[in-house]
């Protein structure tokens, strides 16, 4: 272990800090000490222990305390700083609860807090502590229990999206267990996206976190919380049927239990429809990355990640680039590569996977593409779950003809600027696409105006308007004087030129400047990322649309 220790803050409950002040008046140390101390002792005994047998505690599958819920609402939690090993710090957060759903960077709903479980949990193996939320709740149970509990808080709070592939799974696993007929691709399709949606792509909100509190005052209280938590880790036929009583409530069920747990009613289709479109959106790159590493020279070299998990777009490779998963023992070449830019390396099953490789003739082994490094110097900084989208985007068809046109503009705009740059346009095309920029600009502000003025706006105001029609930033200021969802969108046009060519690995292969396959491989990634974001931000609409609002 590294002595050099670094500085992070976890936020944790104040009765957790008081706990663990009194830990360090008993031990003599001071509380930086005693916090790595306490990490140190927990992480060895958690990494002895099975997954489903690490032990967390309550607040976190309870998510307390609460964040607040309104910008300048006061917090109830308290800083704590930690300063520890950076090693130590990993391996603390390696055997903590995470939720389905959550992530170390996310909105602050789905973000994970696997630090701030350590923390806690370390402290309460040492020293209990409580408060009037706390108090008479079993504090440490297993992972497995937290899981269990929270699937069920998951299934009692389900919309109507989830509903329709997790019963339609339970559906076809009946069948199957009652003919023992095998599963056809359609099949396998549906179950594994129920799998990734139960455990992957929960969503979450303050509405979820609420009834995972009703449910552990009901299994985690008493003199029988023992029982109950083995029962949440357990999940055997009674757990199973009240997961299913919890998916198959109706409307009027689902009320009365609200009202008991004095749980508002709020309508979460979007968020279970943007659910849907994640865990469906991972299971595509599942088959994406088995396509990548299991096709061979003679196989397809194109095909369509279809709608609605992603946006339609052509995905089109060059017939002779490969990828290849080696065993571990012979990754060594590969990861020089790698380490060298002349290809990528992405997570595939347990092992690494590396692309683009080519066929080294008649003779057994790969080589990597020639001349593919500025395309890889693009996806430097890239976390590693994130290389295989770059990769996508890399192989998109960007002027693809299809027979019925895809929901979202698939295409790829060049800044006026770079494209004068590379010399695809001349000064005078630069010049008339910057001036339609801005002429298509200042016709959204005199819309903005007019709408201002029928709204009911003040002439100070409309003024003010008036002359700030001269800076974007300044107009888009005085726009928010209205609240988001009320105001219509102010967005700025770009000057920009549509990219008439094909996919990046097509330039590639066709010689194209290092500098153009850099700097155009970077901007197929941003583009590919914000059509994604926009094809969920349409699947939460179309949750509404197909399933309706539900109060």
């Amino acid at each position: 272990m590294r002595s050099d220790n670094v500085e992070t803050n976890v936020r944790i409950a104040l009765c957790a800090l008081e706990a663990l002040s009194r830990i360090a008046v008993r031990r003599g140390t001071s509380r930086d000490e005693t916090v790595r101390r306490l990490l140190a002792e927990h992480v060895a005994l958690q990494e002895q222990e099975h997954p489903e047998d690490r032990l967390t505690h309550v607040s976190t599958v309870l998510r307390y305390p609460r964040p607040p819920r309104w910008r300048g609402d006061p917090r109830t939690d308290v800083p704590l700083r930690v300063r520890a090993p950076a090693d130590l710090l990993e391996r603390a957060r390696a055997v903590s609860l995470r939720l389905p759903g959550q992530h170390p960077r996310a909105y602050r709903d789905y973000q994970g807090r696997m630090l701030t479980d350590a923390v806690t949990t370390a402290i309460a193996r040492e020293e209990p502590f409580d408060d009037d939320f706390l108090s008479g709740v079993l504090p440490l149970l297993r992972h497995g229990a937290a899981l269990g509990l929270w699937w069920l808080a998951a299934a009692a709070t389900s919309t109507r999206p989830e509903n329709a592939w997790l019963l339609e799974a339970r559906t076809i696993r009946a069948e199957h267990r009652r003919t023992d007929a095998p599963y056809d691709f359609d099949d396998q399709y549906i179950l594994r996206v129920a799998e990734v949606l139960e455990r992957d792509e929960s969503w979450h909100a303050l509405t979820r976190f609420e009834w995972a509190t009703g449910l552990a005052r009901r299994f985690l209280t008493g003199p029988r919380a023992e029982e109950g938590e083995r029962a949440l880790w357990a999940q055997d036929k009674p757990w199973e049927t009240l997961y299913e009583d919890f998916l198959r409530a109706d409307d009027r069920e689902e009320r009365r239990w609200r009202r008991q747990q004095g749980i508002t009613s709020y309508d979460w289709t979007g968020r279970g429809g943007t659910a849907v479109w994640r865990a469906r959106r991972r299971v595509d790159l599942e088959y994406f990355e088995d396509w990548l590493v299991g096709r061979t020279r003679n196989d397809p070299a194109a095909g369509v990640m279809e709608e609605p998990a992603s946006p339609g777009w052509l995905l089109r490779i060059p017939p002779a680039w490969l990828a290849h998963a080696p065993a571990p023992a012979a990754s060594g070449p590969y990861t020089a590569w790698a380490e060298q830019r002349r290809l990528l390396a992405f997570p595939y099953r347990s092992r690494q996977a590396f692309w683009p490789l080519l066929q080294c003739g008649d003779a057994p082994g790969f080589r990597p593409v020639p001349g593919f490094e500025p395309v890889a110097a693009a996806a430097g900084g890239l976390r590693p779950g994130q290389v295989l989208g770059f990769i996508e985007a890399a192989l998109i068809d960007w002027n693809h003809d299809f027979a019925e046109e895809p929901r979202l503009r698939i295409a790829l705009d060049v800044p006026a600027d770079q494209a004068y740059r590379f010399g695809f346009i001349t000064a005078e095309e630069r010049h008339r696409l910057m001036a339609a920029a801005r002429a298509a600009t200042l016709k959204i502000m005199d819309d903005f105006i007019t709408w201002a003025a029928d709204d009911g706006a003040g002439e100070n105001y409309l003024d003010k308007l008036r002359e700030a029609r001269g800076s974007a930033r300044a107009f888009h200021r005085l726009t928010r004087r209205y609240p988001s969802h009320e105001r219509p969108k102010f967005i700025v046009p770009r000057a920009a030129w549509t990219w008439p060519g094909r996919s990046v690995a097509a330039e590639l292969v066709a010689d194209a400047q290092p500098e153009l396959l850099e700097w155009l491989a970077g901007a197929a990634h941003r583009r590919s990322s914000l059509l994604l974001e926009q094809a969920m931000q349409a699947a939460w609409h179309r949750a509404f649309d197909k399933y309706g609002f539900r109060m």
